[in-house]
């Protein structure tokens, strides 16, 4: 695969809850059982734009997100698709909830977190979803997806509507780049490979996807052939991208704005371990709080940018040729 993505230059960034609150509203318009619940927080999850469009089936529940996820459930074994929104924090925080009424109950909550990461920027720590990957990915029978981009977020929505588990939905604050052009298709399970190359493979997740990109390119310019993919499904991950990425590639890079500990990082070291073993290093929030600060800044803080992964990436590589 060529080390140059086709995505027009002219596509501008954008967040991937902008693109989930847009393609919610169209899905509204196609089926009359799906309806939204917010808790207080629908200028920000985006959740709005269908409360405009469908009153009827919007519920406003207020900072009540345990009631919430009950209530969910409910519709849900009631032959409703709710959509159930919060901040990732917030939401995923309610775990004893998620997992009786929903993960335990069968229920086809969809749950979407939204602000997740340090990516949130200077409402911090408190704010900041930096475990919830690692919470929900332990629930049996739990789809756990992040988008790479705004065309995959929007992709996601659709097929949250069909799909017959319960789901979970993470969503960042700011702005992402485009990693895909207009011929993908999401598929759950299933990693895009965005770049080709046989030195290193490179899995990156949400708001990192398009950073690993860009330092992958920067890589093969510096005689580095890193391949990257578009983790996007967390549960199930794509057991065979990770098996061929070990055993073409010297090792394994995973990148992820969320805490190292439990989330993509933990489910590509378990396919490895149980699968074909490898050499992998878990790049993220290294097992620490989140901070204040401006999304950039957070995001250089902790080797999250180009330049981080760039690092990161090079050292890592050296290592396992020395």
């Amino acid at each position: 695969m060529s080390a140059r993505l086709m995505i027009p230059s002219d596509v501008a960034p954008a967040a991937t809850r902008k693109a989930f609150g847009s393609a919610l509203q169209k899905l509204g318009a196609t089926d009359d059982k799906i309806v939204v619940l917010d808790a207080d927080l629908s200028k920000s999850t985006m959740s709005m734009h269908f409360a405009k469009e469908f009153p009827d089936r919007f519920y406003e529940m207020g900072i009540q997100e345990a009631n919430m996820i009950g209530t969910a459930a409910g519709l849900a074994l009631s032959g409703y698709t709710p959509f159930c929104c919060s901040f990732a924090c917030f939401l995923t925080g309610r775990f004893d909830q998620i997992k009786m009424s929903v993960a335990y109950s069968e229920a086809r909550v969809r749950l979407i977190g939204t602000h997740a990461g340090v990516g949130i920027g200077p409402d911090g720590y408190s704010q900041q979803g930096l475990e919830d990957l690692a919470t929900m990915r332990s629930l049996p029978g739990m789809l756990v997806l992040q988008p790479g981009d705004d065309l995959e977020a929007a992709q996601m929505v659709e097929h949250l509507a069909t799909d017959p588990r319960p789901a979970y939905m993470r969503l960042t604050r700011q702005n992402v780049a485009r990693v895909h052009d207009d011929n993908y298709k999401f598929k759950p399970g299933v990693f895009p490979q965005l770049i080709g190359g046989d030195d290193i493979a490179i899995f990156a997740t949400g708001g990192t996807v398009g950073y690993a990109v860009d330092a992958a390119l920067r890589l093969h310019d510096a005689g580095v052939k890193a391949r990257v993919y578009n983790a996007s499904s967390i549960k199930p991950v794509d057991e065979k991208a990770i098996v061929e990425a070990a055993q073409q590639t010297k090792g394994l890079l995973t990148v992820e704005d969320h805490n190292v500990l439990g989330g993509l990082g933990g489910a590509v070291t378990e396919v490895v371990t149980e699968k074909h073993p490898a050499r992998v290093l878990r790049h993220g929030v290294h097992d620490v709080f989140g901070e204040s600060g401006s999304p950039e800044d957070l995001y250089k803080h902790h080797k999250l940018d180009a330049d981080g992964i760039f690092d990161v990436a090079q050292g890592f590589y050296k290592s396992l040729t020395a």
